[in-house]
């Protein structure tokens, strides 16, 4: 499967799964259960869920506690949405850099090492 990586032992460690016993020398056995909840768990990873939170969505599971489902939901939709726009800020950023490196003509500085000491600032992020 594509996206982050969990797997039935970092699911057991982090308490999303059951362990099941491991017979001495052999392996341990998931249920069809098991194997479903891993994939709800790697579902939710897709998504941008932290392992906590997909715990606490793995309480509301049983589909009886929408509201609550929609509230974390919206939460990350939040973060994502946080997260989209300070990388548009970053890709407007490091575009004005690379089309000032493209452009100079005759200065010694680099544009981008001369905005990363400092001395100038970087109009998109507001930093510099």
């Amino acid at each position: 499967m594509d996206g982050p990586s969990l797997s039935m032992a970092s699911s057991d460690r982090k308490g999303l799964l059951p362990e099941p016993d491991k017979p001495y020398g052999g392996i341990r056995r998931y249920s069809e259960t098991d194997v479903a909840r891993l994939r709800f768990v790697k579902s939710a990873q897709r998504l941008g869920f932290s392992l906590d939170e997909i715990a606490e969505l793995l309480q509301l599971q049983d589909g009886a506690h929408c509201n609550e489902a929609s509230s974390l939901a919206e939460r990350k939709l939040k973060d994502v949405r946080e997260k989209l726009a300070a990388l548009a800020q970053m890709e407007a950023a490091l575009s004005e850099l690379v089309d000032a490196c493209h452009a100079r003509k005759g200065s010694v500085s680099c544009p981008l090492i001369t905005s990363l000491q400092g001395k100038k600032s970087l109009r998109a992020t507001g930093t510099g």
